[in-house]
């Protein structure tokens, strides 16, 4: 028990650290993302960018929200291959969403992450970019919105597993350890009170006078 304990603090530690280290980067990156103002057009169509930290910074953000959700995962299982069953209703509802909700923002939280730190080095795409003139640049809170995306998963995931850690130490809890019964009938052998058999010495003159008797 105390063994279980301690393996689920620990990993909601690394989870939580993870997620956190993730938001703040992801943030930084929002921060050191290339402005409108910081972009020159030296040439009709021709704009020129200047150096910005913000694609390692979301590539790094997106692979520390990345190994929490594998960690979480594999602390926790499959959804929907659970062995054991949920000690109520109640409980397998919340789990489902919050196994949701936390996939559904890693999901969008990779993606912006990824996205935004690369469209924010090639300058290409108009989705995420804002027209300035004929220069483009990631669009602000694209960054921000990933890195509070990034706390929602984890946070989401971490109660997702405890969640599932809490049920199974109610369900060990339930079963108990097994043995032998002791109700029924109880067969045993009688106890017959033994008598002693041992030999009795009589004395030679007693044996002759009951023979004359």
């Amino acid at each position: 028990m105390v063994k279980m304990e301690r393996k689920s603090l620990v990993i909601c530690i690394v989870v939580g650290l993870l997620g956190l280290l993730s938001s703040v980067l992801g943030f930084v990156a929002e921060a050191k993302r290339i402005k409108a103002s910081q972009v020159t057009e030296v040439a009709p169509g021709v704009c020129s960018y200047p150096r910005s930290p913000a694609y390692a910074l979301g590539i790094t953000a997106a692979f520390a929200l990345l190994i929490a959700r594998v960690v979480i995962d594999f602390a926790s299982g499959c959804f929907c291959c659970r062995k054991r069953p949920y000690s109520s209703t109640t409980q397998q509802a919340f789990a489902l969403v919050c196994c949701m909700t936390s996939w559904f923002a890693f999901v969008m939280g990779f993606i912006l992450l990824l996205g935004g730190a690369a469209l924010n080095d090639e300058h290409g795409a108009e989705n995420l970019y804002l027209s300035y003139y004929y220069c483009y640049v990631v669009k602000p809170g694209v960054f921000a919105v990933a890195a509070i995306l990034s706390l929602v998963s984890v946070t989401f995931g971490i109660l997702y597993y405890l969640t599932l850690s809490s049920g199974n130490k109610v369900n060990d809890q339930s079963v108990g350890p097994t043995g032998p019964t002791q109700s029924g009938i109880a067969m045993g052998q009688p106890q017959v009170p033994q008598t002693s058999h041992d030999p009795v010495f009589v004395h030679e003159d007693t044996y002759t006078r009951r023979q004359l008797a």
